[in-house]
């Protein structure tokens, strides 16, 4: 059994920073993913996709930012259980939690942060009948790995703000790359709108609105998507890859049954200090709602620094808080940091 102060379900950029907050305060915590890594989306889904919003860097790719933030914590040795899901949590007589994995680990711990991102997650697929013969054979739903489509050419689908984003990165990539929308309006932001128009107009991508994909060729591997606008036929349009991205499908999973208060899919918090209805579980992150919420990283970084400072006086209900700028007691943690933790 492992024990902790902090137990963080979900090791995405807010359960990291969470970790720093924490060890601040002389908090150890354990992480918990059911992916096999750290990082969250950012290392599983968009890795090489800039983050524009991180304050002092005007772009860092989200594997990059992972990569810092697991730097930034490595001085107070958290502990980590990647490729399990939180599966049961009960309160013991003491108080304290005993959470229970998939696969039968168990941690105890004074307090739980739930840092689930969207929680389980699944990507929207297009209504297309063979869709799932193509999967992992030209069809992805996710990009990882940027490169693979260098001198490539690619078909992606979606109008929000992935779909155009990744269409704009992989412009300077793909030896051809299409961007097709079943609207003449997109739902992205209006600069990404404006950038794919001009490479449109420059000849850098085919952009092909009121249309959709409605059918797959290839043998035993993609090399035709069938394309259909708005009052015509079916047109076949030669390709390597098809990326239709559609979002994901969120759900809580066993997370749903702890009791909470959900509303949408997201778990309804205090903004005091981001604390749920069930006393010692706290959510930050995409995985929480409450008014005015926005769903950005940067947020998510502040409701993990509020949360910590709460979740101390449950860990150490009889110490006082001393609450320190960085610059005067970082040193020490980073220096000392088996004794902070």
């Amino acid at each position: 059994m492992i024990k902790t102060d902090i137990l963080i379900i979900g090791a995405g950029p807010c359960g990291l920073f969470t970790v720093f907050e924490a060890g601040l305060l002389k908090m150890r915590c354990h992480l918990i993913d059911s992916l096999p890594q750290a990082g969250g989306q950012c290392s599983e889904i968009y890795p090489k996709k800039p983050i524009y919003d991180i304050p002092g860097f005007p772009s860092i790719l989200a594997g990059d930012l992972v990569s810092n933030l697991l730097e930034q914590i490595a001085p107070f040795e958290p502990g980590f259980t990647f490729g399990e899901r939180a599966e049961t949590v009960e309160r013991l007589d003491s108080g304290h939690f005993r959470l229970t994995t998939n696969k039968g680990t168990i941690i105890q711990a004074p307090v739980i942060a739930i840092a689930a991102g969207l929680g389980c997650f699944e990507p929207r697929k297009p209504p297309i009948e063979n869709i799932q013969q193509f999967e992992d054979k030209g069809v992805e739903y996710i990009i990882r790995n940027p490169e693979i489509y260098r001198d490539k050419r690619v078909i992606v689908a979606g109008g929000g703000d992935s779909a155009l984003d990744w269409t704009i990165y992989l412009a300077d990539l793909a030896e051809e790359i299409t961007l097709v929308h079943r609207r003449k309006r997109f739902r992205a932001a209006p600069d990404s709108v404006e950038k794919v128009e001009q490479l449109a107009k420059a000849g850098k991508v085919k952009l092909i609105t009121d249309a959709q994909a409605v059918g797959l060729n290839g043998n035993g591997k993609l090399s035709e998507v069938l394309i259909q606008e708005k009052g015509k036929s079916p047109e076949i349009h030669p390709t390597d890859h098809f990326i239709p991205l559609f979002g994901l499908s969120p759900k809580l999973g066993p997370i749903a049954d702890w009791g909470l208060n959900v509303k949408k899919n997201a778990i309804e918090v205090d903004t005091f200090d981001y604390s749920t209805n069930v006393d010692g579980i706290y959510a930050i992150g995409d995985i929480n709602t409450y008014p005015g919420k926005l769903k950005l990283i940067l947020c998510g970084f502040h409701e993990a620094t509020l949360m910590v400072q709460s979740a101390f006086k449950k860990v150490f209900p009889d110490k006082k808080i001393t609450f320190k700028y960085t610059t005067v007691n970082g040193v020490e943690g980073f220096t000392d940091a088996k004794a902070r933790v």
